[in-house]
């Protein structure tokens, strides 16, 4: 408990499902602090979960809150550039998120995984993987359950995604192998640049005995000082640093008798084939999955059979339906162009891709979409408020209302070996609620038609 040697006051700012985690976990603490929570919204998400008994200061910031507390516990969602936190660590204050009470709260192994795309899918498989081989895990952070809440039901080793937002409030979280997956240009309204992000990002690294990195991008490898702000260098030593590729150096691919392989230094694990992930950039995840379970000395041999009966996360790449040599496929997660490219990036089509695009565009440039789509056997079937922006990126495009009446259509025409895919590259808002409610459309279709 030396962590929290001389904290009384306690300020939680911003609730919604972390903060809530954070109040419900300083509560269980045998610590007799004084709880109080900050959210700038009027009626912020789960106040109704909020004990009553701790105080609420709701539609605006309390400096008086925050300068007269001993520790300040901060939702991701809010930068730490923020005038009314800047404040706060100018006087000294700390300023922590809930990963790093966490960090406090448990000695357990941690597998942690960050990266710009397909964190989720990693951490999923991980723990599923683990699982398998007899452990009990904890799956969560930035996806699905937050990590305090885990603590609830103590793991032998939990595996957490974690965002740039949630690693910036981070500093002493120990982890037996952490994983920088890949970096693209996102969350720019948050981050001064591209560098700024990464930085971030590679603050995972900091208290890891190994480290998973990606060969076909640098910018996933730790700096020579292992990122900025680093105060102890606790970082793991050039022998456990792991990386994934495209080649067969390490964890990656090989070709014999063109038949793809997952393989490790070119020592082969399972055909690709076998897979029912869908895409090249899945293959890549499922090979950071190998590399982690790899530095954890799991043998991954014998949990092969979980790998290969994997559907994916929900409305991501999702296969949900394998009937008659056809596969459809809801990727309805793919709300924008760069999600529908790596969803199109290495599909295995021995027939024809038909593939549902639109919604509501949100202004985006589709024409990105073109070399990629030019490279495939595919029918392009373009629906819902901006379909029509999508009729001229490829010859085969048609123009139709809605999801069901392309699947009614396409139903009768598709033949062994095609892919049905939906992967919008738009936002749902114009036909639904919102993503989920769309994949849950496109799977009951397709588990009637199919």
């Amino acid at each position: 408990m030396s962590h929290w040697n001389n904290i009384q006051q306690v300020v939680v700012v911003g609730l919604g499902v972390t903060g809530l985690s954070v109040v419900k976990h300083l509560q269980k603490l045998d610590l007799n602090l004084s709880i109080k929570v900050i959210d700038t919204r009027l009626h912020p998400p789960g106040v109704d979960e909020l004990n009553q008994d701790i105080p609420l200061h709701s539609g605006s910031w309390n400096n008086n809150w925050l300068l007269s507390a001993d520790l300040v516990v901060t939702n991701p969602g809010i930068a730490l550039s923020t005038t009314e936190i800047q404040a706060v660590i100018a006087k000294g204050i700390p300023v922590v998120g809930d990963i790093e009470l966490f960090a406090w709260a448990t000695d357990a192994p941690v597998v942690a995984i960050t990266g710009s795309n397909g964190k989720s899918t990693v951490t999923d498989l991980t723990g599923e993987m683990l699982k398998a081989a007899g452990m009990k895990v904890g799956v969560g952070g930035n996806i699905g359950v937050p990590a305090l809440e885990l603590l609830n039901d103590p793991a032998d080793i939990y595996v957490l995604e974690l965002s740039s937002f949630q690693l910036e409030t981070t500093s002493s979280l120990s982890v037996k192998v952490a994983a920088f997956l890949n970096l693209s240009e996102d969350h720019m309204d948050r981050y001064d640049d591209m560098e700024s992000y990464r930085q971030a990002k590679l603050r995972i690294f900091r208290h890891a005995e190994s480290l998973v990195v990606n060969r076909e991008d640098m910018a996933t490898y730790p700096d020579s000082d292992c990122c900025h702000d680093m105060t102890h260098g606790d970082v793991a030593p050039k022998g456990n640093l792991v990386t994934f590729g495209n080649d067969a150096s390490e964890f990656g691919f090989t070709l014999i008798d063109g038949v793809e392989y997952l393989s490790f230094s070119e020592q082969l694990i399972l055909p690709t084939s076998q897979l029912k992930l869908v895409g090249k950039h899945n293959f890549t995840n499922v090979l950071t999955v190998l590399a982690l379970l790899h530095c954890l000395d799991v043998n991954c041999l014998p949990l092969l059979g979980t790998l290969t009966s994997y559907n994916g996360l929900t409305h991501r790449c999702q296969v949900v339906e394998d009937k008659s040599g056809v596969k459809w496929v809801n990727d309805s997660k793919a709300t924008n162009v760069a999600s529908t490219l790596a969803a199109l990036s290495g599909l295995q089509l021995s027939g024809t891709l038909h593939l549902l695009v639109g919604g509501k565009g949100k202004g985006a440039d589709f024409s990105e979409l073109r070399p990629a789509l030019e490279r495939l056997n595919v029918k392009l079937y373009c629906y819902g408020e901006d379909g029509e922006e999508f009729m001229t990126l490829h010859p085969s495009a048609t123009r139709w209302k809605d999801i069901e009446e392309i699947i009614k259509s396409l139903a009768e025409s598709v033949s062994a070996g095609d892919l049905v895919m939906l992967s919008p590259a738009c936002a749902s808002f114009d036909q639904f609620s919102n993503f989920m409610a769309r994949g849950d459309a496109f799977t009951a279709l397709a588990k009637k038609f199919a």
